[in-house]
C-alpha cells in the first residue's frame, strides 16, 4: 500500500536513489495504503537495518503441486527496500506489503480488472439482508510448509489480527465489519463472535450491516491468513514466515538482496520464473535497469526526458498507466490555527498546483482538486474543489476568528524521512505559503518507521501524506481517512453530517444511489479544506523486452506468479 516516482527531485544520481525511496514507498503505503510516501528524502542509505546478517529458510515441501510446476529457472531481478515487516496483521505500508502480496493470500484477491473473486475461497454465499456470508474454501490448500488449510486456521488469523497483544493498526480499519470485532480490539472479547467455522472449509461471517464494499476489505493483507504453528514460535516469526502465497521465502539479506523461490505448493497458477530476487538499496533503479541488473522499474522525474525520447532505446519500453492514490497535505483540524476551517481554505487556496505538477515533477502527475482519483467508482469531474486565488486566501484569513497573519500561531509541517533533506515539492508548498500569505512554514522531520505507524502521536499543524487504494471502493478513500472514528483520519477531521452519510453510503445496496452519496461526502470535505489535495498518481514502468506480464494495475501491485522471462 509508497508514493512514487514522483519526489526524485535531485540534482545527482547519489541522491536521486534515496529520493527514489520516498517516491517507491510513497505511492503504496496506504497505511498500505499510508503512503509510505513517508519513507522519505533520506540522505543517508544506512538507515533501516543494520548489519548484513543473513536470514535464511530451507523449504522442507515436497516439489509437487496442485498446478504443473513450471520448469522454467528463470529469475526476476527487481529494486527493492528492506520491508518493515512481513506480518500481514501489522503492516500498514506498501513496501512491505510487496512482499506479503507474494507470500501470503487470503479468501478472496482482486482480478486484473480489480473485481473481488475467488482466492483460498471457492465460493461464497450472502444471505438476503446482506450481513451473512458463508464461504466455502477450496479443499487442498496447503501452508508452503505443506499443512492443510482450514476454516480454523481463517478464525485463528483474525481473532490474532484483532487481539489488542498483537498490536495491529490496520485491523480496525479493514475488519471491523465483523462483528465482535470492535469488542475484541476493546479487549471485551477473547473471540469473533461473527465469525463461525462450521466444518473444515466452511467459514460463516456476520457483519454488523449490510456493506457495500466487504468483500473488498478481505483483499487486504489483514484478512490474509497465517500459520498459527509459525507465529508461535516467538516475536521474529515473520523474518522465516510460513505462508500460502505463489512465492515463498528463501533469504533476506538486509541492505542487499531479498529473495523469493517459487511455491510449487500453490493452489493456484504456478509461478512461471523460479525465483525473484530484489536488490535493496543496489543504486539508482533506472541505471540499474540500463545495465542490465534489473528487469522492470518504476521511472522517476529525473528520467523521463530520457526515457520517452524517440529516439532512445526506452520508449518502446515504457508503459504509462494511472494508479487510484493522491497525495495531500493534511491539517490538524482541532490544533490552531486550522481549527478554524477559513485558514484550511485560505492555505488551500494559496497553493498553485497548476505550477506545482508543471515546474515540479514535470507534468508525471495530474492536478488533485479532489480525493477520489479518476477511475475509482464515485470520481466527480464536476466537482467544486479549491481554487488558486491568493487575494481571497487572504481575506479568508481576516474572516477567521485569528483575524490576521499576525496572530496565527507557529506553523509546523510534519515530514518523514531522514537528515535534513526536504523534498522539491514541499519546498515549493513551504515558498507558496510564504509568498502568499506571508506565513513561515517550519518542516520537522521524523523517523520514518515512527511517522508511519505513530503519527496522531507525532502530528504538528500539518502532515504530508498520501493514499493508495486497497480496492477500487470510494469507502477505501472517503471513509477511512474522515470517518470522525477512523484509526486513519490523522487530522482529527469532524464533521456529523459526513459521518452520517458515510453511513448511508456504505450500507445502501443500490450501487447508482450509493456512489452519488459518497459524492455529497467528497464535496463536503473538499468545503471543510480538512485537506489539500496535490495531485494523483501516474506509473511509469520500464520492463525488458524478453520480460512478460510484469504489468502493475491502478494499485501498483504485480502478480509475479504471471511474469515469464524468454531465454
Amino acid at each position: 500500500m509508497g508514493f512514487y516516482y514522483t519526489t526524485k527531485f535531485v540534482i545527482s544520481d547519489k541522491f536521486t536513489h534515496i529520493f527514489h525511496v520516498y517516491a517507491i514507498l510513497l505511492i503504496m503505503s496506504k497505511i498500505k495504503k499510508r503512503l509510505s510516501y513517508l519513507l522519505l528524502p533520506f540522505l543517508t542509505v544506512s538507515l533501516v537495518l543494520s548489519g548484513c546478517q543473513l536470514i535464511k529458510t530451507t523449504s522442507k515441501i515436497a516439489p509437487t503441486a496442485s498446478n504443473s510446476t513450471p520448469e522454467s529457472t528463470a529469475v526476476l531481478h527487481l529494486y527493492g527496500i528492506d520491508p518493515l515487516t512481513l506480518d500481514p496483521a501489522l503492516a500498514g505500508d506498501a513496501t512491505s506489503h510487496d512482499f506479503i502480496l507474494q507470500i501470503f493470500s487470503g479468501l478472496i484477491t482482486l482480478d486484473n480488472n480489480l473485481q473481488p473473486v475467488p482466492d483460498i475461497a471457492k465460493s461464497w454465499t450472502k444471505s438476503a439482508d446482506g450481513t451473512v456470508y458463508t464461504f466455502t474454501l477450496k479443499s487442498g490448500v496447503k501452508f508452503q510448509d505443506g499443512r492443510d488449510v482450514t476454516a480454523n486456521d481463517f478464525k485463528y488469523s483474525w481473532e490474532r489480527a484483532c487481539n489488542p497483544a498483537t498490536g495491529s493498526q490496520t485491523s480496525g480499519a479493514y475488519l471491523n465489519d465483523i462483528v465482535g470485532v470492535t469488542d475484541m480490539l476493546a479487549g471485551k472479547a477473547t473471540s469473533l463472535s461473527g465469525v463461525k467455522v462450521i466444518d473444515n472449509y466452511t467459514l460463516q461471517i456476520t457483519i454488523d450491516a449490510p456493506r457495500s464494499y466487504f468483500l473488498y476489505k478481505l483483499t487486504y493483507p489483514t484478512a490474509f491468513v497465517v500459520d498459527k504453528n509459525n507465529v508461535n514460535k516467538g516475536t521474529d516469526w515473520w523474518k522465516l514466515p510460513n505462508g500460502t502465497g505463489p512465492f515463498k521465502f528463501q533469504t533476506w539479506v538486509p541492505n542487499t538482496s531479498f529473495i523469493l523461490a517459487r511455491n510449487t505448493l500453490y493452489y493456484g497458477d504456478v509461478a512461471k520464473v523460479a525465483s525473484v530476487e530484489y536488490k535493496l538499496w543496489a543504486g539508482v533503479p533506472e541505471r540499474l535497469y540500463e545495465t542490465g541488473d534489473i528487469d522492470a522499474t518504476d521511472v522517476s522525474q529525473p528520467y523521463i526526458d530520457e526515457v520517452t525520447d524517440p529516439a532512445g532505446p526506452y520508449l518502446s519500453q515504457l508503459t504509462v498507466t494511472p494508479e487510484l492514490n493522491f497525495s495531500y497535505v493534511g491539517f490538524s483540524c482541532t490544533k490552531p490555527p486550522f481549527d478554524d476551517p477559513k485558514v484550511r481554505q485560505a492555505f488551500s487556496m494559496a497553493v498553485d498546483k497548476d505550477k506545482l505538477v508543471s515546474l515540479v515533477f514535470n507534468s508525471m502527475v495530474d492536478k488533485a482538486d479532489g480525493i477520489l482519483p479518476p477511475g475509482m467508482p464515485g470520481y466527480n469531474s464536476q466537482l467544486q474543489g479549491t481554487a488558486f486565488n491568493p487575494q481571497q486566501a487572504l481575506e479568508l484569513i481576516k474572516e477567521s476568528k485569528y483575524g490576521s497573519i499576525a496572530n496565527l500561531p507557529p506553523i509546523v509541517l510534519t515530514t518523514a524521512g531522514y537528515g535534513g533533506a526536504v523534498s522539491s515539492y514541499l519546498e515549493a508548498l513551504v515558498n507558496e505559503w510564504r509568498q502568499n500569505l506571508g506565513v513561515e512554514v517550519t518542516i520537522r522531520q521524523i523517523d520514518p518507521e515512527r511517522f508511519l505507524y505513530h503519527t496522531k502521536d507525532e502530528l504538528d499543524n500539518m502532515f504530508d501524506s498520501g493514499w493508495s487504494a486497497d480496492y477500487p471502493h470510494p469507502q477505501d478513500f472517503l471513509d477511512l481517512l474522515f470517518a470522525s472514528n477512523t484509526e486513519n483520519n490523522f487530522g482529527d477531521y469532524n464533521n456529523p453530517a459526513v459521518d452520517d452519510l458515510l453511513v448511508k453510503a456504505g450500507t445502501e445496496q443500490d450501487n447508482t444511489t450509493s456512489l452519488a452519496l459518497y459524492q455529497q461526502v467528497e464535496q463536503l470535505v473538499m468545503t471543510d479544506a480538512a485537506v489539500l489535495p496535490l495531485w494523483f498518481g501516474k506509473n511509469y514502468t520500464l520492463v525488458k523486452p524478453n520480460v512478460h506480464g510484469y504489468t502493475p494495475n491502478a494499485m501498483g501491485e504485480v502478480k509475479l506468479n504471471e511474469v515469464t522471462i524468454d531465454k
